[in-house]
């Protein structure tokens, strides 16, 4: 059983870097810090600023902290080299939505004081990191990855959607008892100064791009917005101290805002935790965690088209839980790999996981160092950064779905899960992402047909080789023989298109054979179709087939075992089960063939010489000539005629039995090649070019062949040259027959 505890890192190991690899990570780790650290900031601003005016600070050390943490754990236990992991936009508007929630009550908790809700955000931020540890351990990197594109755009776009909209009030400056509508309504409220700081801002961070690649454009729009604040503070529209404005951050050092007063009120508050309160977080960490691993996954995949890598899910995981439990102790916020940053730092020459790691480390040193600048940062500027980040985050390039009528249904499920999230909020959004997962899938399921291919007794055949006249009749009743290789899960919703195309061929068909080798799981709904199936069946005297039923298939079920419990496969059923398709389709060949009178190969007299298929009709001449050169020999079932590698020239012509021909895999499996009957010929390859047998030949059931040398045979050609040309004529001509039946199988193969 595989080890899923085999991510866990028994020791931390990291390479000790060159010099030309230090330059050029610490360069990369500045740069994408520059990048992470003002969107961190302003992520911060936007939760706890929820909860009023006097935890905007706290919120601003909230958003640093996860970026120092975030920054410096995730690249030591993650599995993605030069990811930068910060506290992103997912993550903040799940929390803005929960400590919204928190502030206003709902049916399970009444309305909240916001200290308490500060500590239900660092509980919830501590299950959504222990849920990314348990998802790395249990090989969740690889199931997230399957959830349906337009879900997430979905998401995504209403994650951008909803971030807009919460910036909208820090953008016109209203009071935070301002309704957005009806302050947009009513321009009096419409604080110009902070408009313009917020306008700057954003241009300053579309047009940079246009100007340098050198700055990251959240720098350099984050420099236009502190400039309009300097300038319209200088012409005395705003009040420029930082102490006393009211337009930026505020203090982040006093004694109030502290860390360690921080995490001593929120230690001191546990003692009132309910848990009633825990379970109300719970929906909320799953989501925040669901949507923080896709947000690094989907990150991680882009890092891996750009640098040709591969990185290890599970591992990244792993690492960005174990980040986000230590952020949350530390009172940061949390967060996932980010696109921005991640880019930033691989255009700048990272190298190594070194790089992310020192973007941690700028993170904190930027804090230390440059704390009183951080202060002054306007409010209006980090709204305009997000609104710039949250319009980017909208899929618009969905729209284009709606040209087309097969990808309309796409656009409905983006379009269905952004409403959800703005009429109700983002946790019930994902739970209406599952759903119309669920529905997606389903959907697939249904337009893809669960038939494979299908074919009919007259256009495939066993490996029993069968003679001529047998395969005459086998042809002319092949309509009573439906082969299906059915393919994916058959359950309620695929059921009644498999019966749908099944139908026509259960009014003509007595044999209906299933190869179920493809298929992926079984519910009761198609197994009780199936017993329908084999019920019309039966009533015509015919039986269902099943064949290749695997042993466990993905979902862990013993199809066999379920078909027998069901009594499905029963003695009193008509329906039966072979290990493989070739013998399901050789038992319907004799059936075919007995009902055509015509006596098993098992149970026929023996042959003369001139009665087999190769010779009958021969003259007296040849016959005599080549019956002295055939010896009469008796084979015991199992027994083996000949092996791969042997030297031999014998032509051997069966006189009764049946002989398999088996090739011997290097796996030590044997795979049956063909089977020969009584009156058919085998052996003819060494027979012809003299070389080494090429596969084992078998008896089946006690045998008896006529093995005619060709040595002898070409004496007696040296002597009747007109006999050799009347054999080799024949020979021929029965090859060529066999090679245009394979021909004609293989083509309504491919067609099917």
């Amino acid at each position: 059983m595989k080890n899923n505890f085999a991510i866990l890192p028994k020791r931390i190991t990291f390479k000790i870097p060159t010099v030309g690899e230090f330059a050029n990570d610490g360069w990369a780790g500045f740069a994408a810090m520059l990048v992470a650290l003002p969107a961190s900031i302003a992520y911060g601003v936007a939760v706890y600023g929820i909860l009023g005016p006097r935890y905007v600070a706290q919120g601003a050390i909230a958003g640093i902290i996860g970026a120092f943490v975030l920054g410096l754990i995730a690249p030591l236990f993650g599995g993605a080299p030069r990811l930068v992991s910060a506290p992103s936009a997912p993550a903040a508007a799940v929390m803005t939505a929960l400590a919204t929630t928190l502030l206003a009550g709902n049916g399970r908790v009444p309305p909240l004081p916001a200290d308490h809700v500060l500590l239900l955000l660092m509980i919830a931020t501590l299950l959504a990191g222990a849920l990314q540890l348990a998802y790395g351990i249990i090989g969740g990197g690889q199931i997230i990855k399957y959830i349906p594109y337009p879900v997430i755009s979905g998401y995504i776009s209403a994650v951008g959607i909803l971030i807009l909209l919460d910036q909208i009030g820090s953008l016109f400056g209203f009071p935070k008892e301002v309704d957005v509508v009806a302050g947009l309504m009513n321009p009096g409220d419409w604080q110009w100064t902070s408009l313009i700081i917020g306008t700057l801002t954003i241009t300053g961070v579309i047009v940079a791009p246009r100007i340098t690649s050198a700055i990251p454009p959240t720098i350099l729009g984050l420099l236009t917005g502190m400039v309009a604040y300097i300038g319209l503070g200088h012409f005395g529209s705003i009040y420029f101290p930082i102490d006393r404005a009211r337009l930026v951050i505020g203090p982040i050092s006093d004694e109030a805002f502290s860390i360690n007063s921080v995490l001593a009120d929120w230690w001191t508050a546990l003692e009132k935790l309910k848990m009633s309160e825990i379970a109300a977080i719970f929906a909320p960490a799953l989501t925040l965690s669901i949507v923080l691993s896709i947000d690094t996954l989907k990150t991680c995949v882009i890092v891996d088209t750009l640098t040709r890598s591969r990185h290890n899910s599970d591992h990244e995981l792993f690492g960005q839980g174990f980040a986000n439990v230590v952020s949350a102790l530390a009172g940061g916020l949390p967060g996932s790999g980010t696109m921005g940053a991640t880019l930033v730092n691989l255009h700048s020459g990272a190298r190594t996981k070194l790089s992310g790691l020192l973007e941690g480390v700028f993170a904190l040193l930027t804090f230390l160092l440059l704390g009183r600048l951080i202060s002054g940062i306007p409010l209006a500027a980090l709204a305009g950064i997000l609104a710039v980040v949250a319009f980017r985050m909208i899929d618009r390039g969905s729209l284009y779905l709606l040209k087309k009528k097969s990808t309309v249904v796409d656009f409905l499920v983006i379009a269905a899960v952004v409403i959800v999230a703005l009429r109700f909020n983002l946790i019930v959004a994902a739970g209406a992402g599952l759903g119309l997962s669920i529905l997606l899938f389903m959907r697939e399921q249904i337009r893809g047909s669960v038939i494979r291919r299908k074919l009919y007794g007259h256009q495939i055949s066993s490996k029993q080789q069968r003679l001529p006249a047998e395969k005459e009749i086998l042809r002319q009743k092949g309509s009573l023989t439906t082969v299906c290789q059915l393919q994916g899960s058959l359950f309620f919703g695929t059921t009644d298109q498999l019966f749908s195309e099944l139908a026509p061929d259960l009014r003509r068909s007595r044999y209906v054979i299933l190869d179920m080798s493809r298929v992926q799981s079984v519910d009761f709904t198609a197994a009780h179709m199936l017993h329908e199936i084999e019920s019309v069946l039966k009533d015509r005297g015919g039986h269902l087939i099943f064949t290749n039923l695997p042993l466990n298939v993905p979902t862990g079920q013993d199809l066999e075992a379920y078909f027998s419990q069901l009594e499905l496969v029963a003695p009193s059923r008509s329906a039966k089960v072979f290990d493989t398709f070739d013998e399901a389709l050789e038992w319907t060949e004799d059936r075919l063939l007995d009902d055509a009178r015509i006596t098993s190969s098992k149970e026929q007299a023996a042959l003369e010489l001139h009665e087999t298929e190769l010779l009958q009709g021969i003259d007296l001449e040849a016959l005599e000539l080549l019956r002295a050169c055939a010896d009469l020999r008796t084979h015991k079932a199992g027994e083996t005629i000949f092996r791969a590698g042997d030297r031999g020239d014998e032509l051997f012509l069966i006189r009764k039995g049946i002989v398999r021909i088996v090739l011997q895999l290097e796996s030590g499996r044997r795979y049956n090649l063909t089977t020969f009957a009584r009156g058919d010929f085998f052996g003819d390859m060494a027979f012809l070019d003299k070389d080494v047998r090429s596969a084992d030949a078998v008896a089946v059931v006690p045998t008896e062949v006529f093995a005619i040398s060709r040595a002898r045979v070409d004496e007696v050609v040296r002597q009747h040259p007109e006999v050799g040309v009347r054999i080799f004529a024949r020979l021929s001509t029965a090859l060529a027959l066999r090679l245009r039946y394979a021909n004609n199988e293989l083509r309504a193969a491919h067609e099917a």
